[in-house]
């Protein structure tokens, strides 16, 4: 799973495990995986010059075999840095869904009006904007502010990657946001402090004061210190994310979204079995009501709202 020639892949990074396990949750009919990749294949689609990483290539037929394996229905397929503004891989794969997928894009100030349209036709309803500065570099905020305005009159809504520690920087900007606003990996929380503490308790209180906030809780292979069962010999995996991710799921069940971040770029210490990311499930949405929720009435509600 190499990346295509000339694209060789960033070294000591991992391939994506090509043998997830079959979960023993049973993810509640019409699930959406709300966050996943596609990276190339570079031979087709290539990875973009001012990359900060080389991925393995994940094609759609591949995403859609996992998708069917773990019992999913749709898929929500966010544009990696990787391919920097080059939204092509991503569409194709939109374009051979069967519209059982949607797209996060990531857009420029000069993308002309036309190039949205396509973007919208394809069944992309939103843009993301990064500012994890070790993936990309930064762009002026007027410049995303613009960008935000302009997608607010498709019904798009902006999805935002940061850091715990750079909330307080970031918070006036992304309150005056004018879309929805969706929240990766929870803001990546150090799960190493009280779930109760200062850090976390700043972004709980983001969601709670801004009703147009949303999150997702997932990645918990990023934010684990404990890691997973096959490190720990623990039963449940990332058993200390657990306490972080129902603390939102509980508290804002309306506004929370769940995925796989398939193929999981960047990772050097264990790549996670898809299966047991699922039986992650149950133990942060932890009734069918939360599950349902979670995993189908609210990624529904925000990327198929003309079906929910």
């Amino acid at each position: 799973m190499t990346g295509s020639a000339p694209f060789q892949k960033t070294p000591g990074w991992l391939d994506w495990y090509a043998g997830p396990s079959k979960p023993r949750f049973k993810v509640p009919s019409g699930a959406v995986d709300a966050h996943c990749h596609i990276f190339g294949p570079g031979a087709e689609f290539p990875y973009a010059p001012e990359r900060k990483y080389t991925p393995c290539d994940a094609s759609k037929a591949q995403l859609f075999a996992l998708r069917d394996h773990l019992g999913f229905a749709r898929n929500v397929i966010v544009q990696a840095t990787c391919h920097g503004a080059d939204n092509r891989a991503m569409v194709d794969a939109l374009h051979h869904s069967g519209g059982t997928a949607r797209g996060v894009a990531t857009v420029r100030r000069d993308i002309a009006d036309a190039e949205l349209k396509a973007l919208h036709d394809a069944g992309v309803r939103g843009v993301r904007f990064n500012f994890v500065k070790r993936l990309v570099d930064f762009t002026p905020r007027d410049e995303l502010m613009e960008i935000a305005g302009r997608i607010k009159k498709l019904g798009w809504h902006v999805v935002i990657y940061f850091e715990a520690v750079d909330l307080p920087e970031l918070w006036d900007f992304f309150t005056a946001l004018p879309t929805t606003v969706v929240v990766d990996h929870m803001g990546r929380p150090d799960v190493s402090k009280p779930v109760d503490g200062p850090e976390f308790a700043l972004f709980v209180k983001f969601l709670r004061q801004h009703p147009n906030v949303w999150s997702k809780v997932i990645c918990p292979e990023r934010l684990s210190v404990s890691g997973p069962p096959a490190l720990n010999g623990e039963p449940n995996a990332y058993r200390d994310v657990v306490p972080f991710a129902r603390r939102i799921v509980e508290t804002f069940p309306d506004r929370v979204l769940w995925g796989t971040d398939w193929p999981h770029p960047n990772l050097r210490d264990h790549m996670p079995d898809d299966g047991v990311l699922v039986d992650f499930i149950p133990h942060i949405a932890t009734t069918t009501w939360l599950q349902r929720k979670l995993l189908v009435e609210n990624p529904m509600r925000l990327y198929w709202p003309e079906l929910s």
